[in-house]
């Protein structure tokens, strides 16, 4: 079977068997295999199953299409983030209790980021440990939730946003 990573319309259609794909293997079912596993089938079935799985990813491929082409594209999304600029947050959790004017201001700065953290919806929140906290790459943070890399995006520009405005006040 020819390694087609992108596509799994692709492999399926040009497998002789029928193709699945689980996260951490690819498996072709022969038609050998599925007439020794089901000796009251033909290989008539096999054709049909054959046929019904590749017009299966076929839908998949055109949906997963129609969702997405609107997708704003990025070569290099962790670029778009500028991580020479702390977050307001991060800044907090950076000073010290040492490094602040007086022990009453650290703590008003660390009320306000745990004030700020709560404003953000479940999603946004654990988006934005895993982001700034975890370390992850939007990318990885996609792979984690099964969601595309744009949704992750979008979902940390508007926490950032919650947090900003609570930060400056308004």
């Amino acid at each position: 079977m020819k390694n087609y990573q992108n596509s799994d319309y692709a492999a399926n259609k040009m497998a002789e068997g029928i193709v699945y794909r689980f996260v951490n293997q690819t498996v072709e079912v022969t038609l050998e295999d599925f007439l020794k596993k089901n000796p009251d089938k033909t290989e008539e079935d096999f054709a049909e199953l054959k046929a019904l799985s590749d017009d299966d990813y076929y839908e998949q491929d055109r949906s997963n299409y129609r969702q997405t082409w609107k997708n704003e594209p990025f070569s290099d999304i962790e670029e778009i983030i500028d991580h020479d600029t702390l977050s307001p947050e991060d800044e907090v959790v950076m000073i010290s209790q040492s490094q602040a004017e007086s022990a009453d201001d650290f703590h008003k700065k660390q009320a306000l980021a745990i004030a700020a953290l709560d404003k953000l919806t479940e999603t946004q929140r654990r988006r934005y440990m895993m982001y700034h906290v975890d370390g992850l790459t939007l990318r990885q943070i996609a792979d984690v939730e099964g969601v595309v890399h744009t949704k992750v995006h979008k979902s940390l520009l508007a926490a950032e946003k919650k947090i900003k405005k609570i930060f400056s006040g308004t």
